[in-house]
């Protein structure tokens, strides 16, 4: 996840990250973007990658008791204290609502069910289905144009049509004619190159190249 993120927009450093308490997304951002320190010429020559100063990472973990929440913790991975917290935000909401919006439209996505891929490539192919099903076909009502012409009053917009990716709401007809896979690239790859990965975010408001990111197990 952390090399697709490097690729796409952040060759240099990480995005500003927020996270639950799995400890592997900080380890991931140290391994994908970290750097050696330069050798002294005394001693064994440094094999621990190191942070830089800019990098920005918050912890969010809750506590639960009997199903309800009973605390939340911060941790100031990586950053400035004041300035992640002032930049990030104290919460995971963003990548909750994304989450639950992912399960809602794609039954692989969802905990503990029967419709569980079996196969990676499967698994691929659905989430591009589910991505594309909401770029480019699924009106957005944050995103919404008001235009009062005395037939309507507002112009519905997907993220895709927002982003001036595309001037239209796609038909699955559409979208299934249009879209053609090669030969050796998986259908999520494709996706991504040709849509920059647009996020639904709870305002509904795309982001090709996101400056913040935040995970959750």
């Amino acid at each position: 996840m952390m090399s697709q993120i490097k690729e796409r927009g952040n060759p240099e450093r990480p995005p500003a990250i927020a996270s639950d308490g799995n400890d592997s997304y900080p380890e991931a951002m140290l391994e994908t973007w970290g750097t050696l320190p330069e050798y002294s010429g005394r001693g064994r020559p440094p094999t621990r990658k190191q942070p830089h100063p800019e990098w920005k990472c918050i912890q969010v973990t809750k506590h639960r008791s009997g199903g309800r929440l009973t605390g939340i913790t911060y941790n100031v991975v990586y950053g400035n204290p004041k300035e992640v917290r002032d930049l990030m935000g104290l919460n995971t909401a963003y990548v909750e609502r994304t989450n639950l919006t992912s399960r809602q439209m794609n039954g692989r996505m969802v905990r503990k069910t029967l419709s569980f891929s079996k196969e990676e490539e499967m698994l691929e192919a659905s989430c591009a289905w589910e991505d594309s099903v909401y770029n480019l076909m699924r009106p957005v009502k944050s995103l919404r144009v008001e235009v009062n012409d005395g037939q309507r009053r507002w112009h519905q917009r997907p993220p895709a049509m927002a982003a001036g990716l595309t001037d239209h709401l796609w038909t699955v007809e559409e979208l299934m004619m249009k879209v053609v896979v090669p030969e050796r690239k998986s259908c999520f790859d494709l996706f991504l190159d040709g849509c920059h990965l647009l996020s639904p975010q709870s305002a509904g408001e795309p982001r090709p190249a996101p400056s913040a990111i935040s995970f959750e197990a």
